[in-house]
């Protein structure tokens, strides 16, 4: 098997793996928020999971992650500072939001990149980019008129989480302060960062120690501890797929291989965990949605082969 070869199993898999780790991440995460409402502390755990698994495996000599090396922190602490302050609105959202309607406010994230651009002088984007990402919006739009089960505190969650992640993309894009660290080292350094702020965020919000009390008391129960076991353990294997697909393939794979996942997502978020009332309209504009998410892919797909020399296919999987 050659080089070749070997790279393209690899990205396929990272692909593949991505998809649908994130897809399972959505209804697990919503699995558990139905019976235990402290999402902030629930993220808090996860990244503490991460960070003492990654350091144990460290210490064992399972993983090649460097020290800490506190130039690197320094640039990586607004990023991911964004990062969780995206994933914690965005499990604050489930609370209120169902799954179809979460993922159908999430696909707005190219709308605010695309403004974030403009203003920041990115340049134009082409015209098959603006109406496909205009699709998605309006989809979104419709959909939220025909949901009847609307809740004004969890849109406002997700839409707020579409900012952070707005912000975290444009951030990333721009300092290039992943570039040259391993998806564990990036995982490491995002979960050791956000520990302080996440700690001092449920002392703030009230969440802690109500939080860890309710915790302790649910542990009697089996099926509670298994779905929140994979909460932690899901939340660190989304995160490295999440990581290596972008290193190993490209952002635009990550992001192309996000929005067909949410396809799958969308459909299966109608018959598993309930809580979704089927109105017309609603379906209307998330068909709407899906479609403008699909061609939104397409067309940034069109626009990066044509950036790209045919030759440079090696440089295209970076």
């Amino acid at each position: 098997m050659g080089t070749e070869q070997i790279s393209s199993t690899v990205g396929l898999f990272a692909a593949l793996s991505y998809g649908v780790s994130s897809m399972a991440m959505v209804f697990i995460n919503k699995a558990v928020i139905m019976q235990y409402a402290h999402s902030m502390t629930l993220l808090t755990l996860q990244q503490l999971a991460t960070a003492l698994l990654i350091q144990a495996g460290r210490q064992m000599g399972y993983t090649k992650s460097k020290a800490i090396d506190l130039m690197t922190a320094k640039k990586l602490l607004p990023v991911s500072l964004f990062y969780n302050a995206n994933v914690a609105f965005a499990l604050a959202s489930l609370k209120g939001v169902n799954i179809p309607m979460y993922i159908a406010i999430k696909r707005l994230t190219p709308l605010a990149v695309l403004v974030a651009g403009f203003f920041s002088g990115k340049g134009k984007p082409t015209t098959q980019v603006t109406l496909s990402v205009l699709l998605t919006a309006t989809g979104c739009v419709i959909a939220a008129l025909g949901d009847f089960s609307f809740d004004l505190s969890g849109y406002s969650m997700a839409l707020t989480s579409v900012f952070f992640q707005t912000m975290y993309l444009v951030l990333v894009e721009k300092s290039g302060a992943e570039d040259g660290l391993s998806s564990v080292e990036i995982m490491f350094y995002n979960s050791f960062l956000s520990l302080p702020f996440l700690v001092f965020l449920i002392i703030v919000t009230g969440e802690f120690p109500g939080s860890l009390s309710l915790l302790f008391s649910k542990s009697n129960s089996f099926s509670f501890l298994v779905i929140l076991i994979l909460s932690l353990v899901m939340g660190i294997i989304l995160n490295f797929t999440m990581f290596l697909c972008t290193i190993v393939n490209s952002a635009l794979t990550t992001t192309i291989v996000g929005v067909l996942k949410g396809v799958g997502s969308t459909t299966l978020g109608f018959v598993v965990l309930g809580g979704v009332q089927v109105r017309a309209l609603n379906v209307t504009g998330l068909l709407i949605n899906t479609a403008g998410g699909v061609w939104y892919s397409y067309a940034k797909y069109q626009q990066k082969k044509k950036k790209l020399p045919k030759s440079d296919v090696e440089a295209y999987r970076k």
